[in-house]
């Protein structure tokens, strides 16, 4: 599933932007938008004398055009003479870019095991479970861009599955040296639960949390960039998929 950010196409729940200016400077209609719970995210040039708006609402995107007068607006897609959508670039740009950016932060900022050398040149976060048989797989599948420098994977630890998920990540995550227990227990030899310390345990919580943030709902979810965008896949990729998700063949 792709990450373009259509966010109901996604399923992708996220942080909402700064609003691009202070309200004083919005026009009149703008400001009884964002009243009724409009998040406004940028202004962009529009043509008919109009001023353009880049919006969201619950995860809906959508275009506000305000007339020359600044008295009157209307939601919704403007199409040119040729059937053109130009609504679509400014919402590319003003709405979805801003929020993968901030996706990728809270990627980076969650509480991962580093799989993989620490320059390799393509860089994926998979939420992984330790009791997800399909992890494991994954796991498996990416060992020879892992092995060969090109693919660094990130697993954000999540105990989801089962009752001692949980447990089990956090040993994980705790252990002396996580990148190797998550290696023995990916071949196999499975992590015992044993406690921790709290902030190891409290590290799973919040990675449970950012989990349900993103309106995720399968392990492995695994996140990575392609031509500069982010793209998801939910469990095990395809083929086509994986090459695409390892930067292509192995070099």
């Amino acid at each position: 599933m792709a990450f373009r950010y259509s966010v109901l196409a996604t399923g992708l729940t996220v942080l909402a932007c700064t609003p691009m200016a202070f309200a004083d400077d919005w026009p009149a209609p703008i400001n009884a938008l964002s009243a009724e719970g409009l998040e406004i995210h940028g202004e962009f040039e529009a043509p008919g004398g109009l001023a353009g708006f880049a919006a969201s609402h619950q995860g809906r995107e959508m275009t506000v055009f305000v007339t020359a007068d600044g008295q009157h607006a209307i939601v919704g897609t403007m199409i040119d003479a040729e059937g053109n959508d130009l609504s679509e670039g400014p919402l590319d740009e003003l709405v979805r870019a801003p929020q993968e950016q901030e996706v990728w932060r809270q990627l980076e900022a969650s509480h991962w095991i580093q799989d993989g050398q620490p320059d390799a040149p393509q860089v994926l976060y998979t939420f992984t479970d330790p009791n997800c048989p399909y992890c494991h797989q994954f796991w498996e599948q990416s060992r020879p861009w892992v092995e060969a420098g090109q693919v660094q994977l990130r697993h954000i630890m999540v105990g989801i599955l089962q009752q001692d998920s949980p447990a089990k990540a956090a040993s994980l995550l705790g252990a002396e040296d996580p990148e190797a227990a998550l290696h023995d227990h990916s071949q196999g030899n499975a992590i015992a639960a044993a406690p921790q310390p709290r902030d190891i345990e409290d590290q799973i919580y919040r990675n449970n949390g950012l989990f349900d943030e993103l309106g995720l709902y399968a392990t492995p979810t695994t996140v990575y960039r392609h031509e500069d965008r982010l793209q998801r896949v939910d469990g095990m990729p395809d083929e086509a998929r994986l090459l695409e998700m390892m930067g292509g063949e192995i070099r």
